[in-house]
């Protein structure tokens, strides 16, 4: 597909072949990464998985935000906001929105738990290996499929800077992700993560401040200044200011609710929380992320109106570009408003640092999974330090390996599998974490029930809709088109988490209840008590022990 797309270029974008000054400023910049995963390298487990429980909340925040702002938040919304208009506002509306639900809801509990992944809160709360099982499975399976669009983000910026072709861009970066993820584990990976988010904010504003300037259509805040290119833009393609004109009401909400739900039920980013030294810098973490990844969002529509006019005013119909250029539209846009090639290589070095970001959260959320809960927990509950150590590197090495070779093809847009991801995670885990923090009865079976049911809705509708077009046999259209109208691929949490909460909630109700040191813990999460560093609810489940109606 990429491929395919590629040839089709006529903007010129990808001509220049290799560019010394870019390639230089991003060789240094990936050295630095490098420097700094060797210099925090871990050799203990809890440095690895939660970075010693040793993250301070503005740092956090940064790691969260360059942990969450991926390649598809970095180029993908703008293009999607450009070609869908308000149809596209639904990434920027449920991304953001769904920060406030871990705000209020999961930081400061899951914090309060305290345990090193995601699958381990399910397999804990829910007293349950098979839980625990499915989780950690799930938790592969969002890796799996979130980085595919990192690896097609980076062979993208790799093919400009280097003048590679776009299977060798891909195949460089993503070598060096895994070997620094694999050397550095989540402690290496979080200071690297601030560092990256400094570099993938500066980059982005600099191109679009440098956009507004240059075409003299804003002067100091562009977020606000661009209505006269978007009017523009609405006069050819009324759909960027006249909600729904070519989308329902039903697939943007559904896409909203995906959205936010997924936001809550991403592992990657819920262990961003156990690796804060309190609950309150957890919630703090939180709002600081919330900031700097506001920063980013305030600027795609800026960059949506002024891509769309350049693109527009230089090559031809902006609602005619080919999968790659939108893909690429925040460099794109640098590039068409002739700005100086250093300045489009440092925002495409951006894009690049967004990607390295998330993709070393979504590598190390796999490798937890399989070396802490699959092969610890499951398999060898004796197991040292070193063996964890070598098994979640050897994951990061054998993931690496299958998502790289995916990449040279993705399946669809950078945000579009981005948002099955995100589906998929708030389908399955998002509802498994809420009731679990939340309604203290919530049983062993009805956790493993309602995620079976996730999984056929989130899993399922990738399939439905993804499978043809890797099974020469099928049409190539979704293997059942009614279910891919009702539950698509980006936006199946809108039916799916109703109908696993509901799961959840009956099935408890007709089995026993949970053991009351569950119930303990359950309750320890929401003690008002505040708890000491690298201390956790099982620690301190001393309150609320007995039954609320003794």
């Amino acid at each position: 597909m990429i491929e395919a797309a590629a040839l089709e270029i006529n903007t010129g974008l990808f001509d220049g072949g290799f560019k010394l000054v870019p390639a230089l400023t991003l060789t240094v910049m990936l050295a630095l990464f490098l420097g700094v995963g060797w210099f925090f390298r871990v050799a203990a487990v809890d440095d690895m998985w939660v970075a010693g429980r040793s993250i301070g909340a503005i740092e956090n925040g940064m790691a969260i935000a360059a942990n969450w702002m991926s390649v598809a938040a970095y180029l993908g919304v703008a293009s999607t906001v450009a070609l869908l208009g308000y149809f596209g506002l639904a990434y920027v509306v449920g991304w953001t929105a769904g920060y406030f639900i871990l705000l209020i809801f999961l930081a400061a509990q899951f914090r309060r738990f305290g345990k090193y992944t995601a699958p381990d809160f399910v397999g804990d709360r829910y007293y349950s290996d098979l839980g625990r099982a499915i989780a950690a499975s799930t938790t592969l399976l969002i890796a799996f499929v979130y980085i595919i669009a990192q690896g097609n983000g980076l062979g993208l910026m790799a093919q400009y800077i280097f003048g590679v072709s776009y299977e060798v861009g891909v195949i460089l970066l993503m070598a060096i992700t895994i070997g620094y993820v694999a050397l550095s584990g989540m402690l290496g990976a979080t200071k690297n993560m601030a560092l990256q988010y400094v570099i993938l904010i500066g980059a982005f504003l600099l191109g679009l401040y440098a956009t507004g300037w240059t075409q003299g259509w804003s002067t100091v805040v562009p977020f606000v200044e661009y209505g006269e290119q978007a009017t523009a833009m609405a006069e050819i393609e009324r759909q960027y200011t006249e909600p729904f004109q070519d989308a329902g009401y039903y697939h943007w909400i559904a896409l909203c609710v995906s959205l936010i739900a997924g936001t809550c039920g991403l592992p990657h980013v819920l262990v961003r929380f156990y690796t804060a030294d309190n609950e309150r810098n957890a919630r703090w973490a939180t709002v600081w992320g919330l900031l700097f990844t506001l920063l980013l969002f305030l600027g795609t529509t800026a960059y949506a109106a002024f891509g769309s006019l350049l693109y527009q005013d230089n090559v031809g119909e902006y609602t005619e570009m080919t999968g790659t250029e939108s893909d690429t539209l925040v460099v794109l846009t640098a590039y068409l408003a002739d700005l100086p090639e250093w300045l489009v290589g440092i925002v495409a070095a951006g894009a690049i640092a967004a990607g390295l970001a998330t993709t070393a959260g979504l590598f190390i959320s796999a490798s937890s999974a399989a070396a802490h809960d699959i092969y610890t927990n499951l398999y060898k509950e004796d197991a040292t330090a070193r063996e964890q150590l070598i098994v979640g590197r050897s994951t990061i090495l054998g993931l690496g390996v299958i998502v790289t070779y995916l990449a040279l093809n993705p399946p669809a847009l950078i945000a579009e599998v981005v948002g099955m991801s995100f589906a998929l995670a708030g389908t399955v885990l998002f509802p498994v974490f809420f009731l679990g923090l939340w309604w203290e009865d919530a049983t062993r079976e009805g956790a493993i029930a309602g995620m079976f049911v996730g999984l056929f809705f989130g899993f399922g509708s990738i399939l439905n809709e993804i499978l043809p077009q890797y099974v020469a046999a099928l049409s190539g259209e979704a293997i059942f088109p009614t279910f891919a109208v009702v539950v698509p691929a980006t936006s199946s949490s809108l039916v799916g988490v109703p109908a696993v909460m509901l799961t959840i909630i009956v099935v408890s109700m007709f089995t026993e209840d949970p053991p009351e040191d569950v119930k303990r813990l359950v309750r320890q999460c929401h003690s008002p008590e505040p708890m000491e560093t690298m201390q956790s609810a099982e620690d301190v489940a001393t309150d609320g022990g007995k039954p609320t109606d003794e």
